[in-house]
């Protein structure tokens, strides 16, 4: 198999609120075709209700939407500055990535990520 994009659907049982959220507050640029959002050149995150989709996510930290960034600190700032919760503030990994992570208001993890090879552990 060699697919040629990503499309990430989470469902919500506020898709409109989850929605704005990620617009308004996260600054993602929402696609006017298809009313999801382009991430780089060839993966869509899209938000939708379903039936089945009740209350807050179970288990958050099963699913981390990982944003990459420039700045991951900035980004961060900027965020908690509108009232987002985080819970992971510029941690740092073996590889070089940078991760801070958020609570969005359906209760999952996304996280910005920035990659510093400079961070690198030797």
């Amino acid at each position: 198999m060699k697919p040629t994009q990503l499309i990430l659907n989470v469902t919500s049982e506020q898709p409109e609120a989850l929605h704005k959220f990620y617009q308004d507050v996260v600054g993602l640029e929402m696609d006017p075709v298809s009313g999801g959002f382009h991430i780089g050149d060839s993966a869509m995150f899209i938000i939708d209700g379903h039936s089945e989709t009740h209350g807050p996510a179970k288990e958050p930290h099963r699913y981390l939407f990982s944003f990459h960034v420039d700045d991951a600190r900035a980004e961060r700032e900027r965020l908690e500055a509108q009232g987002v919760q985080f819970i992971r503030r510029e941690g740092k990994e073996f590889w070089g990535g940078v991760y801070s992570t958020f609570i969005d208001p359906d209760g999952n993890y996304a996280q910005l990520m920035e990659f510093k090879p400079e961070a690198v552990s030797k």
